[in-house]
Formats: structure tokens, C-alpha cells, sequence
């Protein structure tokens, strides 16, 4: 018995490790990075036990399926999608206008930039709900909702109870949300909005061909979007903590942004793809183009998917780096970015770029923190001042090129916004939109203690060893 109780072990000990080899070879060949590869191919060959598990639940990095689907969208929309370009394009960038920036990115992000739009910056929760509600509430015809996170909490009775009078008073809504980032929503909730007529449907990124098993993918963004007219598009989720209402976080440093005019259309187009992926049907909306006559402001709306050729969102920070002439400040919770984004921050440092970082001080997850940790002193080494935020938990996704071109949206600067994440940006070119983002940013750093290299020399003997470790993870992470 004992004797056939160890063959038994045996045999799964080797069944494992061939499996473990199998799945290296796996990574080898479908991880989109180098930095991945390795570390996935590494720790299934020497640890199965444990990474082969997580890779057939995290390992992919390519969202299978989705290509195909959104193909279908296209075809759907097909006469639609022709009106809707037809109606867009009087207001889109005229030939000849210098606008760098966009080039590239309305082939990597396929919906154009427009013109005729007013912007609002949002700065936190309070400012950021008061007029997503108040939007809401003055809705006409539809209201599209996209969330990461819903909470049933304070925040999410009021958007729960904003929809359905909405819905009740005969106005379409619909609600797309995460099943991953709304793990706790009770179905007491989601049944309560069915039932007074508004379609709801989680995002479902276990659909599709090979993606059954795999909890990798997440939708990540963040748009509310009403009658064609006004979007929101930033870093809240919907939940008490946005409002810096949970007392073991404490304050919530946060930012949003409402745009109506043009552009508005665009975050509703995603949003509509969405649905698509969710309920294999579109939801039914005007897509007519409402322009703002007095609006000053060329905006873009940027999504990014792990579906694509390109990784839509390193590139978006590639060339909003590469193009910095000034000024570029980044403000982001999550620092765990590759080598070639390293390598262009310090290049851009060098070639007298003011580059400015602000990072949580606070970070919910200590691995990232460690890891963000390690990259530090090569930045500051090529001049580059980085701040960690102290007056709460920094959350914010934003970036600010030369004063003039500002990003809102929901990437992280880690290798999950980048590669595994469905994300979202809102790019402004708009100087006094500009301005206010940079009096945002100041005051965050006014907020926040800089980091200097004496700093580090401080740390005890065991953090490089934590540091070193947690950024061989980064990759996965």
C-alpha cells in the first residue's frame, strides 16, 4: 500500500512537471513580451504545482474571440456606422492641422478626433457623481452606463435608484459592468434595475473561443454616456470608497472628466461594442452628432483592447513621451511599466523633457508597490522628479504633455492596463483644459513628499531583495 502510494505520488509529480514544461513552451510562444515569457516559463518549469494553475487562469494574453466578434459589430453596423462617420467627419481634424498626437493614434484607436466639444475636469468623487447623476436625471432619450466596480452601497443606491426612475419614466438604459471588479454586486441588485426596465448585463470575458477558464481579462473602464450628447469618461468606479467614505482607505484622490459635444458619440460607440460582446445585440440609441457651437476643445476618444495587433495603450504613453517637448507630468497609482517605456521617460529626462511621476504613497497591493519601488532610482538618476501622493490613495489615471495635450481615462501604468485590460482615454488638446489639469497636478505634488536618492540609501538591508524580486514579477503582475 505504502509502496504504491508513493508511485502514485511519483506519477504525479512528473505528470506535473511535464505539464509545467508543456505550459513554458505554451508562453514561449503566445506571451506577447520577453519580460513575461521568462517569467512564466520559469516558475512552470520549476514550481507547477503552483504557476500552472495561475497560468491557465491569468497566462493568456490575448483576448481570443474578440477580433471575431467585433467583426460582427461592424457588419451589424454597417449602414449605421457609414451615417455616422458621414455626420462626424465635418467635424473632425481639417486636413493640414497640426496636431501630432492624434496621427498615429486614430489608426490604433479607430475613432477619429472631433472638434466642437466643451470639456469639464472633475476632480473626486463628490464633483464626479453630482454631475454623472445630475446627467442622468436630464436624460431625454437613452443613457449608456459602464462601470468596473459597482458597489451596493451609498453611491450605488443612488445610481441604482437615478436609473430606474429614468427607465420607469421611458427612457432606454442600459448597464454594462465587470463581472471580475463586481464580484460583491448581489443579485438583489442587478434584479432590482431588470425589473424596472433597464437592461443590465455583465461584460463576460470568459466568452469566446479558448477563454472559458480564464480570469486574466477585465473590463476596466469607466463611461457614462447620455443621450448621444455627454459622456463621462475617468477613474471612478461606483462605490462609497470614491467618495472617500470608507475610513480604513480614507481620502480618495480621483479624477473624471465630462465631455458634451462630438466626441460624446465616439465614447457611445464603445460602450455599444460592449454591449455587443455582452448580449450579441446592439443597444438601441440616436446616433445622431450633437456639437457644441461655442466648444473650443479637439477631443479624442481612445480605447484599448488586448484583442488587437498593437498594444494600443503602451503606444498612446509611447507617443505622448516621444512627442514631449516641455513638459510631461504622469500621474498614476500603479507603476510597473516595461523596459522601453523606462528608456523613453529617461531619454525624454535627458534631452531636457521636465518629466514629473506621481505615485500612491499608499498602494493596496504590496507587490506593485515593491516593484515601483525598483524602477525609482533610474529615473531620478535621469533627472526625473517623482512625488508619492500622502493626502490619501491616489487613484487618478492622467497624463499632461506640453501644457496642451491632457489624457483622462482608466490605464494603469502596468502591464495589466497595458496588455490584459479593456481601457479607455479621453485625449484633449484644449490650452485652458490644460491649465486646469495642471493646476490639478500641482496641487497633487503640493500634496505629495518628492522622492530624493538619500531616500533609498535609508531603506533597510532586505528592500533591495523585495524590490529586485517584485519587479522580476512585474510582468505578470
Amino acid at each position: 500500500m505504502k509502496r504504491g502510494r508513493v508511485k502514485m505520488i511519483a506519477l504525479f509529480i512528473s505528470i506535473m512537471h511535464l505539464l509545467g514544461i508543456a505550459a513554458a513552451i505554451d508562453a514561449i510562444i503566445s506571451v506577447r513580451t520577453s519580460q513575461g515569457a521568462v517569467a512564466w516559463s520559469v516558475s512552470l518549469v520549476t514550481f507547477p504545482y503552483v504557476a500552472l494553475p495561475a497560468y491557465l487562469l491569468f497566462g493568456r494574453s490575448r483576448f481570443e474571440g474578440y477580433l471575431e466578434e467585433r467583426e460582427k459589430v461592424a457588419n451589424t453596423m454597417n449602414n449605421l456606422s457609414k451615417q455616422i462617420i458621414a455626420d462626424a467627419r465635418e467635424y473632425g481634424l481639417p486636413p493640414g492641422v497640426d496636431m501630432p498626437i492624434y496621427t498615429s493614434l486614430v489608426k490604433l484607436g479607430t475613432l477619429p478626433a472631433m472638434r466642437k466639444n466643451r470639456l469639464q475636469l472633475l476632480i473626486n468623487g463628490n464633483a464626479t457623481f453630482d454631475s454623472i447623476l445630475k446627467g442622468i436625471s436630464g436624460a431625454q432619450s437613452h443613457v449608456l452606463v459602464e462601470f468596473y466596480t459597482i458597489k451596493d452601497d451609498g453611491l450605488g443606491g443612488r445610481l441604482k435608484d437615478a436609473l430606474i426612475e429614468r427607465a420607469r419614466a421611458g427612457i432606454k438604459v442600459y448597464v454594462v459592468y465587470d463581472e471580475v471588479g463586481s464580484l460583491g454586486l448581489p443579485s438583489t441588485y442587478v434584479d432590482a434595475l431588470r425589473n424596472a426596465g433597464v437592461q443590465i448585463h455583465a461584460f463576460d470575458t470568459r466568452k469566446g473561443s479558448g477563454n472559458r477558464f480564464q480570469l486574466n481579462f477585465r473590463n476596466h473602464r469607466k463611461i457614462v454616456v447620455v443621450d448621444g450628447k455627454s459622456a463621462w469618461i475617468g477613474g471612478h468606479n461606483v462605490g462609497d470608497d470614491y467618495l472617500g467614505l470608507n475610513p480604513k482607505i480614507g481620502p480618495w484622490r480621483d479624477t473624471h472628466s465630462q465631455v458634451d459635444g462630438p466626441a460624446a458619440i465616439m465614447a457611445q460607440a464603445v460602450i455599444a461594442m460592449d454591449w455587443y460582446w455582452a448580449t450579441n445585440s446592439l443597444p438601441e440609441v440616436d446616433w445622431s452628432i450633437h456639437p457644441v457651437e461655442d466648444g473650443d476643445s479637439t477631443v479624442m476618444v481612445y480605447p484599448t483592447d488586448p484583442s488587437g495587433q498593437y498594444e494600443g495603450a503602451t503606444m498612446l504613453f509611447m507617443q505622448a513621451i516621444t512627442l514631449s517637448r516641455k513638459s510631461l507630468w504622469i500621474a498614476t497609482p500603479y507603476f510597473v511599466p516595461d523596459e522601453g517605456i523606462i528608456s523613453a521617460l529617461q531619454i525624454a529626462a535627458l534631452r531636457g523633457v521636465d518629466v514629473r511621476l506621481i505615485i500612491a504613497d499608499k498602494s493596496d497591493n504590496k507587490l506593485v508597490d515593491f516593484a515601483a519601488w525598483s524602477y525609482l532610482p533610474r529615473l531620478m538618476e535621469a533627472g526625473i522628479k517623482v512625488y508619492r501622493y500622502t493626502g490619501g490613495f491616489l487613484h487618478e489615471k492622467v497624463f499632461l504633455v506640453d501644457d496642451k495635450d491632457a489624457g483622462v481615462g482608466t490605464i494603469n501604468f502596468d502591464n495589466r492596463s497595458f496588455r490584459l485590460n479593456f481601457e479607455i482615454v479621453l485625449m484633449a488638446t484644449d490650452i485652458d483644459f490644460a491649465r486646469e489639469v495642471r493646476e490639478m497636478l500641482v496641487n497633487d505634488m503640493e500634496n505629495s513628499r518628492q522622492v530624493l536618492p538619500e531616500e533609498l540609501d535609508t531603506k533597510s538591508f532586505w528592500f533591495p531583495l523585495a524590490t529586485g524580486f517584485a519587479r522580476l514579477m512585474a510582468p505578470i503582475l
